[in-house]
């Protein structure tokens, strides 16, 4: 069986850091950053990429639909 690689793309702007992404992920991919967006909200973003497996419990439990998830077989 292949190994997935997962990778996400954080909409920065759309972001209000509720930390909702950062519990859901069970692999502890994402955290929320220091930097603020335009708005004034820490985003989520991802602290850990190599653990990313493209689950998409961030995605699913995201309120704002904020994060887009993608997967592609890993290389050996």
């Amino acid at each position: 069986m292949a190994k997935i690689k997962g990778s996400i793309i954080v909409d920065r702007e759309r972001c209000k850091g509720c930390g909702v992404c950062v519990v859901s992920c069970p692999f502890g991919v994402l955290k929320l950053s220091a930097e603020v967006n335009s708005k004034g909200y820490n985003y989520s973003f991802m602290a850990n990429p190599d653990a990313c497996t493209g689950c998409a419990s961030c995605a699913v439990i995201c309120p704002d639909s904020c994060i887009t998830v993608y997967r592609q077989k890993a290389s050996n």
